[in-house]
């Protein structure tokens, strides 16, 4: 059964309403009927059977039906602070983060950043990155889209994460390995992982990690490109997951 992601849904049984522009051209392309059954979910929890009522050129409306209290996502919250990689490789792990669970992913630039924005530029990416999430979030069964956070500095960033996070940065110098540094985290506790670019960090930015708090982990004794590493610690930590 297809499943779209309605932002806005209103929660009230036998409401119709006409499913938003990329809905409904989902919709379209998969040549539904009216008749035909998709499920639909807000982020907020849960998710909705409704049932396609009408068919336009351009407008799709629906017919909602039964809610289902069902709820997919880890037992904690886990962020991923990524210097991005360059190419397209975000987005892969903008939709690997997503279908593993992430609820936060935070795009970083570094002093040895290969791809650089700013501007309507960065503003852009995000966009689409949460586009990317969203469609991950329908194809993946998560009633929860993880949210983009706009792209910042790592330096500027570093000082305004939470302390009560549990923070541990990837690192090849490590004083844990990351399974028994998340295991000895509290239940609930919400973990941030924080990856280097393709150069890693500089030295001044693992100092700075150092004196913030930050934890160095260990991923094993191979080398994993920056687009692997954020994912694989990730793994991690759903692995563990009580859901």
């Amino acid at each position: 059964m297809p499943r779209l992601y309605v932002p806005d849904l209103s929660p009230v049984p036998d409401t119709e309403f006409d499913l938003p522009e990329s809905a409904a051209r989902h919709v379209q392309v998969l040549r539904l009927q009216p008749g035909d059954t998709v499920t639909l979910f807000s982020g907020q929890g849960g998710e909705w059977q409704a049932q396609v009522s009408a068919m336009g050129r351009k407008q799709v409306a629906v017919r909602l039906e039964a809610h289902t209290a069902v709820e997919r996502e880890l037992d904690r919250h886990v962020v991923l602070a990524v210097v991005m990689p360059a190419n397209d490789r975000m987005d892969t792990v903008v939709e690997k983060a997503t279908e593993l669970g992430a609820t936060v992913i935070q795009p970083l630039m570094a002093s040895r950043s290969v791809l650089r924005l700013d501007g309507d530029r960065a503003t852009r990416k995000v966009a689409h990155w949460q586009g990317v999430a969203v469609a991950a979030s329908e194809q993946s069964g998560r009633t929860r889209v993880p949210e983009i956070h706009p792209v910042k500095n790592l330096r500027q960033w570093l000082p305004t994460v939470p302390t009560d996070w549990a923070r541990a940065v990837l690192s090849f110098a490590p004083q844990t390995g990351a399974l028994p540094w998340i295991q000895a985290q509290r239940p609930g506790q919400t973990l941030c992982f924080l990856n280097g670019p393709e150069g890693g960090l500089s030295p001044e930015e693992v100092q700075q990690c150092l004196q913030t708090g930050w934890t160095p982990v260990g991923l094993g004794g191979r080398v994993l490109r920056a687009d692997t590493a954020p994912l694989m610690a990730l793994s991690l930590a759903a692995g563990l997951s009580s859901t």
